[in-house]
């Protein structure tokens, strides 16, 4: 933007959406001014719909195709107007010489869709009933009178949920708790920036769709006294616009601290952008936490530009940024022995997962999960998952090879210790050293059992390890025999993992096993 050059602003609107058509234009529910004879509608910083090539493959009157979805485009969510037009395109493809919302062309769709695809002809429904509302020709009664008395099934519901699928459904214990260390490690490493592990750890532990975590301003980060809060904007809410309805979610001090820093990151960004030291402090509230890097961040100099979501990181990105971290922190499951496949849906699975298995009911998983009634919530709590009642030393070990929790290195003796000359450096049980740490930081970790997830640990060949493994777990059948609680007792399986692994690795070191 050159200098004196003005940017014009699309605000967002009253949600009653009265506008005139006649001109040929509107506004999304998001604010963004859309031209309905367009080839394209820009109706968010997410959705760009092709409604020029729908349009040529509706068999039917295209400006008042267009005329529909663009009531849809007013009141509805970006998503929703998307989704309508490609169910309707799916259905228009599989009239196969069938006349356009006929009786016969409802009956032949219907039939020609599986179970997990009967939800399709609802959306269609959706549609036909607002084309006949606007006052539209072209619906015979009958068709009508077909589609009101048919009971359609709604789309397939939390299906990774109820198979506890380990590729895209909630994560155990032992992964989350790997995901955290990682990510910690890789943060302290460089291999992750701030930004990115910002993002992953707010998915993490708040479990928040991306368009949430995508809509946050710096201002959303909140501290009342002792306690930190996000003010998460509100999603799939009916009739409410953009940040228009919020929800504050309590959160640990730690990630307080990260996005704080991440917040402090975005306004030196836009500091340089706009070539000030200091934001004027009407602006910087406004300013997204998660910036849209493509995006010209000196937009942000117009009040009106910062109030929509122009200048945010869009959903897609957030995933495609999640799934990248993944990869880079590369934690492997204990189900699979592969690196876990992220997404933000799966931290959302795990949250509603490990409130049932707490015992919370439907109205406090939905409440948790920010939903709007209990029609999602009832699958977390049909389909409990297991916790492993018992883990003996036999099943730790056998299960070990799959976790591959430890990240140091096995050494013979104490003189191949990277501070082998450094009687500080032991690590020991209380009565025998168990290895060395390599590290030359301070560390306040609970040695010797937190050492084994360390990629600073080096454990001796003969150390005592399977002594280690004895009291971890003599002290979990002790928590569980105390409490009753086996989600408590279990909060070191991923401990009792990864010294059974270094228990593997110097069997394997000494020939004992394959």
């Amino acid at each position: 933007m050159t200098k004196g050059q003005t940017v014009k602003v699309l605000a967002p609107i009253a949600l009653d959406g009265i506008q005139n058509l006649e001109s040929g234009q509107f506004y999304s529910r998001a604010g963004y001014l859309v031209d309905l004879l367009d080839e394209r509608w820009k109706l968010s910083k997410d959705i760009d719909l092709p409604i020029g090539e729908h349009s040529k493959v509706f068999p039917g009157d295209s400006y008042k195709l267009r005329q529909v979805l663009a009531f849809y485009a007013r009141h509805n969510s970006p998503y929703h107007v998307q989704n309508l037009m490609w169910r309707l395109t799916h259905y228009v493809q599989a009239l196969n010489g069938t006349q356009l919302f006929s009786v016969d062309s409802i009956i032949s769709y219907r039939a020609s869709l599986d179970k997990s695809r009967a939800w399709y002809l609802s959306a269609v429904r959706v549609f036909m009933r607002q084309w006949v509302r606007l006052g539209y020709p072209g619906i015979p009664a009958e068709t009508l009178t077909l589609l009101n008395n048919i009971k359609l099934k709604g789309n397939e519901k939390g299906r990774a949920v109820q198979s506890q699928c380990p590729e895209e459904g909630p994560l155990t214990d032992v992964e989350m708790q790997g995901i955290v260390e990682s990510t910690t490690h890789c943060l302290a490493k460089k291999i992750l920036g701030l930004t990115e592990t910002a993002m992953l750890m707010t998915f993490v532990m708040t479990g928040r769709r991306p368009g949430q975590v995508s809509a946050l301003k710096l201002k959303d980060l909140i501290q009342l006294e002792s306690k930190y809060y996000i003010n998460f904007p509100r999603a799939k809410q009916r009739n409410m616009g953009w940040r228009s309805s919020f929800k504050k979610f309590a959160i640990v001090e730690d990630l307080w601290m990260l996005l704080r820093e991440q917040a402090s990151y975005v306004q030196a960004l836009f500091g340089k952008s706009l070539g000030a030291k200091v934001i004027p402090a009407h602006l910087n509230d406004e300013l997204p936490l998660f910036p849209n890097m493509s995006e010209d961040l000196s937009l942000a100099l117009e009040l009106e530009v910062l109030k929509t979501d122009r200048l945010h990181i869009p959903s897609i990105e957030i995933t495609r940024a999640v799934v990248d971290v993944g990869e880079k922190i590369s934690v492997i499951s204990e189900r699979t022995g592969m690196p876990l496949h992220l997404t933000p849906n799966r931290f959302r699975y795990t949250l509603g997962t490990n409130l049932a298995r707490e015992g919370k009911g439907e109205y406090v998983i939905a409440e948790a999960l920010d939903h709007t009634d209990t029609q999602n919530a009832g699958v977390y709590v049909k389909n409990l998952p297991d916790i492993v009642e018992r883990i003996d030393k036999a099943v730790a070990i056998q299960l070990a090879p799959y976790a591959q929790l430890f990240r140091g290195v096995v050494i013979r003796s104490e003189k191949e210790a990277i501070r082998g000359n450094d009687p500080s450096s032991r690590i020991s049980t209380g009565n025998r050293n168990v290895g060395s740490c390599g590290s030359h930081g301070f560390c306040s970790a609970l040695a010797p059992v937190a050492c084994y997830t360390c990629a600073y640990f080096q454990p001796w060949l003969d150390g005592p390890h399977e002594e280690v493994l004895d009291g971890l777990i003599q002290e979990r059948d002790r928590v569980n025999s105390l409490t009753g609680d086996l989600k408590f007792a279990s909060a070191n399986d991923r401990l009792i993992y990864a010294v059974s692994d270094v228990i593997n690795r110097c069997r394997i070191a000494k020939g004992e096993i394959k």
